[in-house]
């Protein structure tokens, strides 16, 4: 049954290739920049293609404070809350490193695809932390935050680079970003900035 699946996924992915393929001139300079008219976080959204891999940057302002933030970020199992995110769990720590099993649902043309990963973060400063897979479904994972203090804000800032496997078509790849980047992040923007009304013990 799991080889029916997985043939159904590649013969329908072939279709929606062929039928996406209109769209080569976009995938030939991604170049994805995308804002929203109505956007009250700041929220930018930029992602590029470099060979096999996509480098994407997203930064955000909330109306929090920089160690709000950071609680924020290192709440790993609270990312299940995240669209696509269906488990985070920490399942090791030692001194400033932290290893996350994830599990991600992806919906990419209508399949749902499940990826899972095993994350490791270091928790470089109060103001930085970097992130690589160490196992996982795609080729390679990894970036960074950075937690910026900017007025009465904090702005936070990704950056990371991915590398799926080639058995998804690099234009469905394409597709999935291109309509799912920025609801995710959004999303996120709207949970960090929720946590002006929690009282986090560690920032009193």
């Amino acid at each position: 049954m799991t080889r029916f699946y997985k043939i159904a996924f590649f013969l329908f992915v072939g279709l929606i290739s062929s039928l996406l393929i209109v769209t080569e001139g976009f995938s030939q300079n991604l170049g994805i920049a995308t804002t929203n008219t109505i956007n009250p976080y700041d929220l930018k959204v930029d992602v590029k293609r470099a060979g096999d891999a996509f480098l994407i940057q997203v930064s955000y302002i909330v109306p929090i404070n920089v160690c709000q933030a950071l609680a924020f970020l290192t709440n790993y199992e609270d990312a299940k809350n995240i669209p696509g995110i269906v488990e985070s769990k920490i399942i090791s720590r030692d001194g400033n490193k932290v290893r996350i099993e994830r599990h991600v649902q992806e919906r990419i043309v209508l399949i749902p695809i499940m990826m899972k990963s095993i994350v490791e973060y270091t928790e470089v400063s109060q103001s930085q932390l970097n992130f690589e897979q160490l196992v996982g479904d795609t080729r390679s994972y990894k970036g960074s935050w950075q937690i910026i203090s900017e007025g009465e804000g904090t702005k936070l800032r990704y950056e990371s680079r991915v590398e799926l496997l080639p058995f998804i078509p690099r234009i469905v790849i394409e597709y999935f970003i291109k309509n799912s980047i920025y609801e995710r992040f959004e999303v996120m923007a709207k949970r960090a900035a929720a946590m002006k009304k929690i009282s986090v013990a560690s920032c009193s």
